[in-house]
């Protein structure tokens, strides 16, 4: 079963994927729904400010991140990235587990949002930028899956999976099922 964090963003994009890939999951709209078991659990993009703000606010900042140090599967996207990482510069941290800096809105505002194809893991697949942030450095134990134009897009650290791009909103589950397969190793 896996948790997709539904306070904002774009949560729904996400369970569709999942539901393509016949994935059962739950939304984690108050705390009280992080009673439930998960195998894995996804932070989709939206809002970082807002997003960390209201973990805060509704006491689920420090048992997310206690369970994602203690190996539950986290998939961050876009505002997801900038929510995991340790160091975020144009913004503050929320849940710091992924060890990188990252730049906030970095690709500029929603004018410089943009689709490409690139490189993940090997593969290529089409990946929508909007309002993206970007891996600016990376720490031992984080190993870059994608670079777009020289820019960090995509990385992993053991349990955590983050990218800067939105795989939701494209019709290949390619990330998902990365995710599901080499980092939850539920499918």
């Amino acid at each position: 079963m896996i948790g997709v964090l539904a306070l904002q963003g774009a949560f729904a994009e996400h369970e569709s994927c999942l539901d393509r890939l016949g994935q059962e999951f739950f939304e984690i709209r108050k705390r009280e729904h992080l009673d439930r078991s998960m195998d894995a659990l996804i932070i989709p993009g939206g809002e970082s400010t807002v997003m960390g703000k209201l973990l805060r606010d509704m006491d689920m900042d420090s048992i997310l991140k206690e369970r994602i140090l203690g190996g539950l599967p986290v998939f961050g996207t876009c505002a997801g990235l900038i929510v995991l990482s340790k160091r975020v510069v144009g913004g503050s941290t929320s849940l710091g587990t992924l060890d990188v800096t990252t730049i906030r809105n970095a690709y500029g505002r929603q004018l410089g949002s943009f689709e490409t194809v690139a490189g993940f893991d090997g593969k290529e697949i089409p990946m929508t930028f909007i309002r993206a942030p970007y891996v600016e450095s990376v720490r031992p134990g984080v190993k870059v899956l994608s670079e777009v134009d020289g820019r960090i897009a995509a990385v992993r650290q053991g349990n955590q999976l983050a990218t800067s791009f939105h795989p939701e909103l494209t019709e290949d589950l390619t990330v998902h099922r990365y995710f599901l397969e080499e980092v939850a190793g539920v499918m």
